[in-house]
């Protein structure tokens, strides 16, 4: 693997850590009337309205995992499950500000990761190139005319960084890779709803590009482009993906009339991590047995009323089965999630525990896979315990402490990492599969955002909140625990409690 490239991505993350002493490069000052739209137009397409109704509003959370039969590849169910993955959920009002929620959180709700679905032989669409449109919920005709298929449909994502970087500076990199994991994990669970078993393509980023139009350079002369990150099959009665599309429509609007400021490094590090996916893990575990669920709400339900909490009460105190079943759908088999991400857990949750009943407070840690545990040990504190905390899980108490203020501390000193029940801290095995690939720096920050979507769902289907922390001080993570070389890297937070609503703040329908 090239030194060049693996020596840009270390650089990168060093430099875009956040220090006790100093942030990150960022913008000196954010004007908020000019902040980048956020939803991108094709203009000159024909546009095609998608049905807005959720087919699948009756199936409980409990069932979430049981095997059905797939839903018919038509316009329907395709509108059903982009509602629930990508589709607007809410809008907010306050103070003459609005603003939209989707199904997929974002960083700072800055929504980098665009939407793309290929069609072939599906009911109600021509066999075309389509970019969804977030806001009217349709779709937006940008090239045809490929050899017909068998019948398939197929899912692709980019990301327009200037969306994250606008606000994060250089640090945006990690932010959109942490967003299109989180779109992957919604994606994972609105298929399992319509009966669909998606999978990754490991296709390169060229071809990628190819499929989607976005090397196209000529069509994205003088607006932000698009970096090509994955395609996801649907369903797909072949191998082959359409792509040689003989005839295009289409220029893409722009985002920011007037930007600032200019983050090169981004450019450096996306190219840098440009490839493949890893090679599947052919060890998935079987479902743990703790994942028994209210069945009463609905699943549709859990997804479309998921927010990302902006304050905690301070006070609540979590249930210990909601504990468990938050951490079984973080092992390999415990959420449709893993079944689309069939790859060797190299993410870890560290967790903060303040107010979790049968837990006593403390730090504790949970390996995903039985090879993370004696690395893991290795290269944190000595020290620490490693007490078996649950018969049933792979827990372990590492100290048992009063862990609110450190949360806040390592948090940049935001109250929500104090005022949660339990905090994290994603753990990422990091110089090794760096080194082997460089491409595995996208890949670790998506499995942390899958992570951190597991978390979000499973707290809201049990009435509880979650909502990620994109800004900590990255090296007094790891002065915490331990670690002294770059084997491990924390690349995410993440906080769950009891959340308090805005009164000030109006709720509106998605789509009228």
């Amino acid at each position: 693997m090239s030194d060049t490239r693996v020596a840009t991505v270390i650089a990168y993350h060093a430099r875009s850590k956040h220090a006790l002493d100093r942030y990150a490069a960022g913008p000196g000052t954010l004007d908020w009337e000019a902040q980048p739209k956020a939803f991108r137009d094709w203009s000159g397409t024909e546009q095609i309205s998608l049905p807005r109704d959720v087919v699948v509003s009756n199936i409980p959370w409990g069932e979430l995992s049981v095997a059905r039969t797939p839903l018919p590849l038509n316009a329907a169910s395709l509108g059903s499950l982009l509602r629930l993955c990508v589709g607007l959920t809410a809008w907010k009002e306050y103070g003459g500000s609005r603003w939209s929620l989707r199904a997929n959180p974002s960083s700072g709700n800055l929504h980098p990761t665009e939407t793309w679905l290929i069609c072939a032989d599906v009911a109600g669409l021509e066999d075309c190139l389509y970019h969804y449109q977030n806001l009217h919920h349709a779709l937006e005709r940008r090239a045809w005319g490929s050899a017909p298929l068998a019948q398939g449909l197929w899912l692709g994502f980019s990301s327009i960084h200037w969306r994250e970087a606008w606000k994060y500076g250089e640090r945006a990199f990690r932010y959109c890779q942490l967003d299109l994991g989180h779109a992957l994990a919604a994606v994972s669970y609105a298929a399992a709803l319509h009966g669909w078993r998606p999978r990754l393509l490991n296709k390169d980023s060229a071809e990628i590009a190819r499929c989607l139009g976005l090397d196209r350079a000529a069509d994205f002369v003088g607006v932000e482009d698009e970096e090509p990150e994955v395609i996801i099959a649907l369903e797909a009665g072949a191998e082959e993906l359409p792509g040689n599309w003989q005839h295009w429509t289409g220029k893409p609007g722009l985002l920011d009339a007037r930007p600032l400021y200019q983050w090169p490094v981004i450019d450096e590090v996306a190219e840098a991590t440009r490839g493949t996916l890893p090679v599947a893990d052919p060890l998935i575990a079987e479902p743990p047995a703790v994942r028994e669920s209210n069945g009463d709400i609905r699943a549709a339900q859990v997804i479309l009323k998921r927010r990302s909490a902006q304050a905690f009460d301070g006070r609540s105190m979590m249930p210990n089965a909601v504990f468990k079943r938050m951490l079984s759908g973080l092992l390999p088999g415990g959420s449709p999630v893993w079944n689309l991400w069939p790859f060797a857990a190299r993410v870890h949750p560290v967790l903060l525990v303040h107010r979790v009943e049968g837990v006593a407070p403390g730090l504790y840690a949970m390996p995903r896979s039985d090879a993370a545990k004696p690395l893991l040990q290795a290269a944190f504190r000595e020290m620490f315990s490693w007490q078996p905390a649950d018969p049933e899980l792979p827990l372990f108490q590492l100290v048992a402490a009063q862990t609110g203020k450190t949360a806040r501390t390592l948090s940049c000193h935001q109250d929500i990492a104090t005022q949660c029940a339990v905090a994290f801290m994603l753990v990422a095995e990091f110089a090794a599969p760096v080194a082997a690939d460089p491409a595995a720096y996208r890949h670790l920050h998506w499995e942390a955002g899958m992570l951190g979507h597991v978390i979000t769902l499973e707290a809201e289907a049990a009435s509880w909140r979650g909502t990620g922390i994109g800004c900590f001080f990255d090296d007094a993570d790891h002065e915490v625990l331990g670690l002294k070389d770059d084997r491990f890297q924390v690349i995410y937070h993440y906080a769950v409690g009891m959340a308090l609503d805005d009164p000030r703040i109006s709720t509106l329908p998605a789509y009228e």
